[in-house]
């Protein structure tokens, strides 16, 4: 009836039991009625008197705004950074799976987690839900802690348990980087984590590698040319070339590094998995001046799902890092944490390990075995990896389309393209995952891979 103009702005209701008596309704469904019309601004109550016809209604402020708007103007988003969708986000449904991080989640002990899960949500664990230390749940930093003083060499005064690798690596670009710093990266690596630098607005320069590692010359040149605040590694198990950082070179970096004033990302990302010997100490167990930042994960061990990482720095770094995580989302999941922190208490954890490593190794032999025989066939070249999850391939071929053909034909495999930064360069290396397919798998794979290559490559 306002809309329709026969009550007009200022004019007075008639009773709520009047309004049910004249239409035959309930009273209580009368007065919700016009406490709706109140809320959207139709009605005014005035104190003793009653509903009123507001004299301001919304229909005519609303038909006022819309003659002003223009309809066709298009607004454009202006984005600090533009990101563009992250490539093979989804790796399931191929017949073979070379993805090289992937660890064999059928071999996850599920059950003996899901009784750590369920203790974690027993009603005396109520407390560990509440909003608490942004670091992280306390049972769980120190099974962290111990596990890494005794299997890495690293002792950790604090840590940080972040959602995953990823986000202690955003954690610290957004500390470290202000658009227009300096980061020296790889030339081939991990591009997750060059895409977290990039869209806080850091220059990325890139580092010349060679068998050893990066190029300790190049290091020095970059250092002594631009305003670098962060070089990132992946020292144990270089991504995606597999290897592994020597100890003169490491002792070079270090000293560089403190020379100029910059810090050190160390992403130790699947260290648990070494065969051929003893595993070297992370980079951040030989740190006296403080300048490594140790990044490392549980997905390679457990999934990814989980979202359990964890970083480590000194004190003044740390506490920017968990005012930083604070402001992000404050806490992580609580329930996953505690049921993690359970199953390393006890033991659950070390001994999935110790069965993958197992695992992992004879899967690395035979990939090395069935790599061998191609060699000679095809005449492709490859360096046994000391650790890790996947084999760095030369083809001695142009693979530049070959992921994109070989998903074609249900095959998901990664080439250098996806991992350089020299886009300039003719690309002939795969990176080729042995952990997640059984054996007899992974050599028929290998077979129709190869054979694909011999053809479109």
């Amino acid at each position: 009836m306002i809309k329709q103009g026969k009550l007009k702005p200022s004019d007075k209701l008639p009773s709520a039991r009047k309004l049910a008596q004249l239409h035959g309704m309930n009273r209580h469904t009368v007065m919700s009625a016009l406490q709706n019309l109140v809320a959207e601004g139709w009605l005014v109550v005035k104190e003793r008197s009653g509903y009123w016809v507001n004299a301001q209604l919304p229909i005519s402020s609303s038909e006022q705004v819309s003659t002003a708007l223009s309809p066709n103007v298009v607004v454009a988003p202006r984005f600090a950074a533009v990101l563009n969708p992250p490539k093979d986000s989804e790796r399931s449904g191929f017949r073979y799976n070379f993805a090289g991080g992937l660890p064999d989640l059928s071999a996850f002990p599920y059950d003996e987690f899901k009784r750590c899960l369920v203790k974690a949500c027993r009603k005396s664990n109520i407390e560990h839900f509440h909003y608490a230390d942004g670091a992280g749940c306390g049972l769980l930093k120190v099974q962290i802690q111990t596990y890494l003083r005794r299997a890495r060499g690293l002792i950790c005064d604090d840590l940080l348990v972040c959602n995953g690798a990823q986000e202690a690596l955003s954690l610290v670009a957004s500390a470290f980087i202000n658009k227009g710093d300096g980061v020296a990266i790889e030339m081939l690596g991990y591009p997750p984590a060059r895409h977290a630098f990039k869209s806080i607005g850091a220059n990325i320069f890139a580092l010349a590698q060679d068998d050893e590692g990066i190029k300790v010359e190049a290091l020095a040149r970059c250092l002594r040319q631009n305003n670098i605040k962060l070089l990132y590694l992946t020292p144990l198990h270089q991504y995606p070339t597999t290897v592994t950082l020597s100890v003169p070179r490491r002792m070079a970096i270090y000293q560089l590094c403190q020379q100029y004033g910059v810090f050190i990302i160390e992403d130790d990302y699947d260290h648990e998995f070494h065969y051929l010997c003893p595993p070297l100490q992370p980079m951040a167990a030989n740190d006296p001046s403080g300048i490594v930042i140790y990044i490392s994960s549980f997905s390679k061990i457990m999934f990814a799902g989980a979202r359990v990482g964890y970083l480590s720095a000194r004190a003044d770094v740390l506490a920017q890092l968990v005012a930083r995580k604070q402001l992000l989302n404050h806490k992580n999941d609580a329930l996953t944490q505690l049921a993690v922190a359970y199953w390393m208490e006890e033991g659950g954890f070390e001994r999935h390990m110790r069965r993958m490593t197992k695992a992992y190794q004879t899967r690395h032999q035979a990939m090395n075995t069935h790599l061998s025989e191609l060699k000679e066939r095809l005449n492709i070249d490859f360096i046994v990896p000391q650790g890790g999850m996947a084999y760095w391939v030369d083809s001695k071929r142009d693979v530049s389309k070959l992921s994109r053909l070989a998903k074609m034909q249900g095959i998901y495999v990664q080439c250098e393209p996806e991992f350089s930064l020299d886009k300039g360069s003719r690309f002939s290396h795969i990176r080729l995952g042995f952990a997640a397919q059984a054996i007899e798998q992974q050599r028929t794979g290998l077979d129709e891979l190869f054979e694909l290559v011999e053809r479109v490559c």
